[in-house]
């Protein structure tokens, strides 16, 4: 998943859960928030600036470990280990090596 992907999907559920603990009615408030960023990008409110490095600090952190696929043909074995990288990889997350 490329970094606008994974921070649009970030903003949602941030946006969400911060309305579901504060109440819908802080649903503006926290989208001007994080409308709210630093030249580089970061978020300009420490909270929202946190909460970011948490969630891609948390993707990173997950590694997944393809099986084995012993009783296939080598051809096959190949496109069903892509396969299954491209479909974890799109999720923003690693695959072992």
């Amino acid at each position: 998943m490329d970094t606008n992907k994974m921070r649009e999907q970030f903003e949602a559920d941030f946006v969400e859960e911060m309305c579901r603990r504060g109440g819908e009615g802080f649903r503006s408030t926290v989208l001007h928030s994080l409308s709210q960023k630093k030249p580089g990008g970061d978020y300009q409110h420490i909270t929202e600036s946190l909460a970011w490095w948490a969630w891609q600090a948390s993707r990173e952190a997950v590694v997944v470990e393809l099986p084995n696929f012993d009783d296939y043909p080598a051809s096959m074995e190949r496109d069903m280990r892509e396969s299954l990288r491209s479909a974890v990889e799109v999720q923003g997350l690693k695959v072992a090596p």
